[in-house]
């Protein structure tokens, strides 16, 4: 009886295997698929995405928070890799939102500005990439703070993919303090507050944006099934292509990148034309 069970385990073991390896060879195979297909279609210049899902991801397999996050960190570079070999300009992750930092209790809050630090650090090793800081930086610990802008003037000289790491970011403390911005400039040229109200546009207040001198993101993607951007670049989105996926970011493969730039391929921008 012993026997046949254990004979019966090798058996069931043996078929798992087999099911692993054909489902990894059919990825491979329509990975390359997909990356022959894109080498005619038009790619978007600017991917912002949200990295959502880390804590979910750990809770369903009995790991902490910080396990999540720390593996969500360790994903970033794979994925950055996958959007430069795509032939992508800008990438922006949101990392860490104005509302995490005001929300979440510090025991939580702690491993994941080690984690950010880790990850900005190991992108400023890297040879060609150029990291840029989204968000109100001010609101961070100073060490985090130090440890981003060094990666920023470690990678200043870069001519690569722009990477932005958006960092204690909220669309509306962005847009915030692009008009507190606008409105302290004026003032130092001495324009009357009445003159700047008549004259003021959306490119006055786009100037003063966190990404300013780049360009709107083409393609939004957001990670664990929520269909939200929860004010994710509120202002430069608005004529952003937007794509969901249940992948929780630890989980996000090369496969949910190709499919959601194939996808953004085929969407007809009419940018309200």
């Amino acid at each position: 009886m012993a026997r046949g069970w254990t004979e019966v385990n090798v058996q069931q073991r043996m078929r798992r295997t087999l099911r692993r390896f054909a489902r990894v060879l059919l990825e491979d195979l329509y990975v390359s698929y997909l990356e022959r297909k894109l080498k005619a279609l038009p790619i978007p210049h600017h991917v912002a995405i949200v990295l959502d899902g880390n804590r979910r991801w750990a809770a369903e397999r009995g790991l902490s928070a910080s396990r999540g996050h720390r593996t969500g960190g360790e994903k970033v570079e794979t994925v950055l890799g996958w959007c430069d070999e795509a032939g992508v300009d800008v990438v922006t992750l949101w990392l860490l939102s104005t509302d995490n930092i005001l929300k979440r209790p510090d025991s939580e809050l702690i491993p994941l500005y080690t984690t950010i630090e880790r990850t900005a650090m190991q992108l400023a090793k890297h040879a060609k990439w150029r990291v840029n800081l989204v968000g109100a930086i001010e609101l961070l610990p100073a060490q985090t703070r130090e440890t981003l802008q060094n990666a920023v003037e470690l990678t200043s000289s870069r001519e690569g993919m722009v990477v932005n790491m958006a960092v204690a970011y909220g669309g509306r403390h962005e847009v915030v303090d692009a008009v507190r911005a606008l409105l302290q400039e004026h003032e130092r040229f001495g324009t009357p507050l009445s003159e700047l109200a008549e004259q003021l546009t959306d490119e006055h207040i786009a100037r003063h944006l966190y990404t300013r001198g780049q360009p709107d993101p083409d393609l939004v993607i957001r990670t664990s099934g929520e269909q939200r951007l929860g004010g994710f670049l509120m202002w430069q989105s608005e004529k952003s292509e937007f794509w969901f996926t249940d992948a929780y970011w630890p989980d996000f493969r090369k496969v949910d990148l190709l499919r959601a730039l194939r996808d953004y391929s085929k969407r007809e921008r009419r940018y309200g034309q």
